[in-house]
């Protein structure tokens, strides 16, 4: 598998997402500082959220393969900047969260990750493992 750094508003499912492709259970857990797994690094989402952490991700992404914007379906704001994922010169994949749940506006999200510069958009729900396969079948390559 290759290494993947997942970045994301507070709140947007990227430690649920890590726990399910971990095959773990899923429990909330606050991601205070950077977490790192095998595999992955789970960012705090401060760190999108205050354009003075952007060296933290810019630095921190230099040994991952791929990066992962979350966006879930539910907010109705986005922190990504345009054209943000240009800053990395990485794969830079999209993933809409929480899909499961009512009031979301998938197509909103979908935006969002486009205009942050993603250049493959996954629909998934860490709950009920939809979307789930798909993209860890992209992430093994």
């Amino acid at each position: 598998m290759k290494k993947i750094m997942l970045i994301g508003k507070s709140g947007s499912g990227k430690t649920s997402l890590i726990q399910r492709l971990n095959n773990e259970s899923l429990k909330y857990k606050k991601t205070q500082s950077l977490i790192y797994y095998k595999n992955f690094l789970d960012t705090p989402g401060e760190y999108l959220e205050n354009r003075r952490f952007y060296n933290a991700l810019l630095v921190s992404s230099f040994e991952y393969d791929i990066i992962i914007f979350v966006q879930s379906s539910i907010d109705k704001v986005s922190v990504f900047p345009p054209s943000f994922g240009n800053m990395f010169n990485k794969e830079i994949i999209g993933v809409i969260t929480k899909i499961d749940l009512q009031g979301g506006n998938i197509d909103y999200a979908n935006e969002v990750l486009k205009r942050a510069g993603c250049s493959l958009i996954f629909n998934i729900s860490s709950v009920t493992d939809e979307g789930i396969n798909e993209l860890f079948g992209r992430i093994i390559i």
